[in-house]
């Protein structure tokens, strides 16, 4: 009877150098293909793994600085509306000056024509007492000259009160 595969010394001993030859060319390939492929592999995960990671602590530190930032943001904003304020407050404070120092001008204005107004008047009454003085004694030399009695010279001394009015006494 044949056999069925025709297992004959030849074709094992084929078969064994076969399989000799294989685990051979496996275990070399291993060394000089697989396991720096593997190595490669290796490292490119942990070199991409180590960029995630660095991208996730850059996006923290970004996210911090951003919030900083926003922070200091709203610092400035505060501050800013403190200058401002400040600066209204100095504006009505500056407003305030000058207004007061405005009405203190007119006053010292006002008063200083008050009194002018208080020279000129009693200027004004001099010269008119000097006029009287002037037309009394050009009436006491009427008097003098026509020598008339006393109710002539009380008829003058009203008749001149008249011209130059009563208004003139009594300020």
């Amino acid at each position: 009877m044949e056999q069925l595969f025709g297992l004959n010394p030849q074709l094992i001993h084929d078969t064994a150098l076969s399989i000799l030859a294989i685990l051979t060319l496996f275990t070399l390939m291993s060394y000089l293909l697989f396991n720096p492929a593997k190595k490669l592999l290796k490292d490119r995960q942990e070199r991409i793994k180590n960029d995630i990671d660095n991208a996730k602590k850059d996006r923290e530190e970004a996210e911090a600085i951003k919030k900083e930032y926003d922070a200091k943001i709203k610092g400035i904003e505060k501050e800013a509306e403190g200058i401002l304020s400040e600066a209204r407050q100095k504006a009505l404070k500056n407003e305030a000056r000058i207004v007061d120092e405005a009405k203190e001008e007119a006053a010292r204005i006002i008063k200083r024509a008050n009194e002018e107004a208080l020279l000129e008047k009693k200027r004004v009454m001099d010269e008119a007492k000097q006029e009287m003085v002037m037309i009394a004694s050009m009436m006491a030399g009427k008097v003098v000259a026509a020598a008339i009695d006393t109710s002539v010279q009380d008829a003058l001394v009203e008749e001149t009160l008249k011209e130059i009015g009563e208004r003139t006494w009594r300020s």
